[in-house]
């Protein structure tokens, strides 16, 4: 955070509305992560008139000298050797914005703002599928829908939603299934006619607190996989800590997560592709875990492991 000369501190920026905070953090953003930013730059993302953008970089430039500067030959504002960020920039906003733009208000940026190549999604929720869902998750209600699994094809069901999340393919609400009487994980892709169920009462049993895979926390240890060569850069990689990467996962989500980042799970680390550069040091830390089936080489320890475990 910054302190100015000025005698101005973070602390001031509390006397500003939301959405004068929002436009010099915006200021900012541009400064830190592009190096400059125009006039036109403000009244585009937030429709301001060309007087209360002026007033804005007035504003920003009073509180944080140090941050930003101009150059009068091309008229534009710059960033200085001694800019220090005065705003919190969450990474994965970041990224976003960088990549896809800013989507939200009534004056989106829309496209990445540096040059940037995403893979495509092939899974992707339906806008009027997942709405129903998420205010039925807000408002502690149930759903109906149509669902279509493997074994049954298509059904009705009715679900009580409580979280949605994602395996980094596709997107899924955690719910009770009261078909099945459990909790169990739907498929956006696979929904159709969801429809929030107004009337009824949602059952103590139905909520999320008797979520025993969503509320169990596994720590689970990832290394280096032991047949991979130079250890030391997936380390690097991965961000390790002498040499070990420590987790602490759902257990309804660690599944999804070791196959997202291509753990060998197996106990010999058995699996041979190059893609497997992570291996799970101790698989018995998925005992008991409903989403384990995911893990690549995963195979549940027989009942005499167990015990001389």
């Amino acid at each position: 955070m910054n302190q100015t000369d000025s005698g101005f501190g973070v602390s001031t920026l509390d006397g500003f509305s939301q959405a004068q905070r929002e436009r010099l953090a915006y200021i900012e953003f541009r400064l830190y992560f592009l190096g400059e930013v125009r006039r036109a730059d403000l009244m585009k993302r937030f429709g301001v008139a060309p007087a209360g953008a002026t007033r804005d970089f007035s504003i920003y430039k009073e509180l944080f000298p140090d941050n930003i500067g101009f150059d009068s030959v091309s008229k534009i504002y710059v960033i200085r050797e001694s800019f220090a960020p005065a705003f919190e920039h969450v990474l994965e906003r970041v990224l976003t914005a960088l990549s896809q733009g800013f989507g939200d208000g009534v004056n989106p940026v829309v496209g990445s703002l540096i040059p940037c190549e995403l893979p495509m999604a092939l899974n992707r929720p339906q806008v009027h599928v997942l709405a129903p869902v998420t205010r039925a998750i807000h408002l502690g209600k149930a759903i109906r829908l149509q669902y279509f699994s493997h074994t049954s094809g298509a059904s009705e069901r009715e679900i009580v939603p409580f979280a949605i999340a994602t395996d980094g393919l596709r997107w899924h609400a955690r719910a009770f299934d009261r078909k099945h009487q459990d909790f169990r994980d739907f498929v956006f892709s696979r929904m159709d006619k969801t429809e929030v169920l107004v009337d009824g009462k949602v059952e103590k049993h139905e909520m999320s607190a008797q979520d025993i895979q969503w509320n169990r926390i596994v720590e689970l240890a990832l290394v280096p996989h032991p047949d991979r060569k130079h250890p030391e850069i997936t380390a690097k990689d991965f961000g390790m800590y002498d040499g070990v990467l420590h987790l602490k996962l759902r257990a309804a989500m660690a599944g999804y997560v070791l196959r997202q980042w291509h753990v060998d799970c197996s106990p010999d680390h058995r699996l041979a592709d190059e893609a497997f550069r992570l291996w799970l040091r101790d698989p018995l830390a998925l005992y008991g875990v409903g989403s384990a089936s995911f893990a690549p080489g995963y195979c549940k320890p027989t009942v005499n492991a167990t015990r001389s475990s």
